[in-house]
């Protein structure tokens, strides 16, 4: 069973949830889904994924990040000046509310001690990163990850800095999307700290599994290699899957599962299910 929810942050931050399986949360193992750059929890394979891994026995939080740019309606982008001002540190923060939230019996009372997180693209980032601070993270997956934040030419953040905004294109909807100055300056201050990949890697001691498709054109799958290159080894699993991309042959809206993403489930099951406590 299902069920929406609202939360509101610390800082007044409205963010919509979804629960799957709300009948294995006392006793189940949760996962936390984390949706990457111009994604949103209801984007694609992800209600596909939180169908499954409830009725694998799992109790599954999907959320949209505040300032991801989708409003109440769910499915399209009508909130592009939040997504402008968004940060990766603002991501950070919410989603370790969530996972407090979470502990604390925002969605109801559990005894479980084992929690999740499966990130895609940007949200694998914000995955691995959030492991720094928070010692109740169990294992982390990493979908199609990057492994640097810092993706901008000197050229493009000094134009950034001139005009106070960066314009992308959503192939998908077509739209200019717009990123204030913020989110760079963000990555300035931030990037050797609390926004360092390459250290977050490195001393996450528990389960990890990376997951990427060999063409990727998004995100190359030579950032799945660095990441694995800096992983503690014995704790790490890392599989390419040949013939896809980033989105493992899913799309929006969704049409069905196909055989690449099925092999990152039944990757992604295999993993969990062995390291549950």
């Amino acid at each position: 069973m299902n069920n929406d929810f609202v939360y509101f942050s610390s800082k007044n931050q409205k963010i919509n949830i979804t629960a799957f399986g709300i009948e294995n949360l006392e006793k189940k193992p949760c996962i936390v889904f984390v949706h990457g750059f111009k994604g949103f929890k209801d984007w694609g394979f992800w209600p596909f994924l939180g169908n499954y891994f409830a009725e694998k026995g799992f109790f599954v939080i999907s959320f949209n990040f505040s300032h991801n740019g989708v409003g109440d309606n769910l499915t399209e982008f009508t909130q592009l000046d939040k997504f402008a001002m968004n940060t990766f540190s603002l991501e950070l923060e919410e989603l370790s509310e969530i996972i407090n939230a979470y502990f604390n019996g925002f969605f109801g009372r559990t005894e479980n001690k084992n929690l999740f997180l499966i990130g895609h693209s940007r949200g694998g980032a914000i995955s691995i990163l959030s492991t720094r601070n928070c010692e109740r993270i169990s294992g982390c997956v990493l979908l199609a990850s990057v492994a640097k934040l810092d993706r901008y030419s000197e050229r493009q953040k000094e134009e950034w800095r001139k005009k106070g905004v960066f314009q992308t294109i959503n192939t998908r909807t077509k739209q200019v999307m717009s990123l204030n100055v913020t989110l760079l300056e963000d990555i300035e201050k931030n990037g050797n700290s609390s926004l360092n990949i390459e250290t977050a890697i490195k001393s996450f001691k528990k389960p990890l599994l990376i997951i990427h498709g060999k063409e990727d054109l998004a995100v190359p799958v030579s950032e799945a290699e660095l990441l694995y290159s800096r992983a503690n080894k014995p704790n790490c699993e890392f599989h390419i899957i040949e013939a896809t991309g980033h989105t493992f042959n899913a799309s929006h809206p969704f049409s069905g599962t196909n055989d690449k993403l099925n092999k990152v489930i039944l990757l992604t099951e295999s993993f969990l299910t062995k390291h549950i406590n």
